[in-house]
C-alpha cells in the first residue's frame, strides 16, 4: 500500500528534550523525599496529558498539593516547559518539512495543556505540517490505539498509508498493532535513512 501520510512525533523526536533536574531541584527546594514530587502530582500531570485539566487549574492545584504561593508555581512551571520544549531537533525538523506536499505531514504527540501556544511560538510546528494532533486536546493518549485510529481518521487515509516515527517503542509497537508502518527513532541520521527506505520502497507502489 501506497504511503500517503507521515507522521512524527514532537518530544525526543522534533524537539531534543533531556533531563534538566528541574524536578529533584525542586524536591530538594521543598525538602520532600526523592520522586515524592511527581508522586504527588501525578493526577495533576495525568490531567494536563489528557485535556481534563486547564493551565489554571493545573497550576492551582500545584500550588495546593506542594503548599508554594503563585509566584513559586510560576517559577516551577518555567522549570517545567524547559524540560519539556528542549531544543529543536533542527535537521530532522527540516526534513519533516521537506516531505510535504509530496506526502500529507502531521504530528501526533503525548502532550501538556498549553503546549501548541508554546510550541508554535517557538518553533512553528503549526507551519510544518498539515495537522497537529495533541493528547491534550483529544482526551487520549499513546499507546491507545484510538489516538491512532483518530490520526488516520483527521488525515482520511487507511494505517497501512501511514508512516509514524516515535522515539518510544511501546507507541512504535502499538502503531504497528494498529497496521501502521511504524519506525523508532534511535538517532536523527538514522530516523531520516529508515525513513527514506521505506518512501523508497513503498511510496511509488
Amino acid at each position: 500500500m501506497t504511503i500517503r501520510t507521515v507522521i512524527f512525533d514532537i518530544g525526543g523526536v522534533l524537539e531534543i528534550t533531556p533531563r534538566t533536574g528541574w524536578d529533584q531541584r525542586w524536591e530538594s527546594l521543598l525538602q520532600v523525599k526523592p520522586g515524592e514530587l511527581r508522586g504527588r502530582l501525578r493526577d495533576v500531570f495525568r490531567g494536563g496529558s489528557i485535556g481534563t485539566l486547564s493551565e489554571a487549574e493545573v497550576e492551582e492545584h500545584i500550588g495546593t498539593i506542594m503548599e508554594i504561593t503563585p509566584i513559586e508555581v510560576n517559577a516551577f512551571m518555567a522549570d517545567l516547559w524547559v524540560e519539556y520544549l528542549g531544543e529543536l531537533n533542527v535537521d530532522l525538523t527540516a526534513y519533516f518539512a521537506s516531505l510535504r506536499p509530496r506526502y500529507q505531514t502531521g504530528i501526533l504527540s503525548n502532550s501538556f495543556v498549553g503546549a501548541r501556544h508554546k510550541e508554535q511560538k517557538r518553533y512553528g510546528f503549526d507551519d510544518l505540517c498539515d495537522c497537529i494532533i495533541y493528547s491534550h486536546e483529544e482526551g487520549m493518549q499513546k499507546p491507545d490505539p484510538r489516538f491512532y485510529a483518530l490520526a488516520c481518521t483527521r488525515f482520511g487515509v487507511q494505517p497501512g498509508e501511514v508512516l509514524f516515527l516515535d522515539d518510544t517503542e511501546e507507541c512504535v509497537t502499538a502503531a504497528r498493532a494498529c497496521g501502521i508502518r511504524a519506525i523508532l527513532f534511535t538517532e536523527t541520521n538514522q530516523a531520516i535513512a529508515d525513513i527514506q527506505a521505506v518512501l523508497e520502497h513503498r511510496g511509488q507502489q
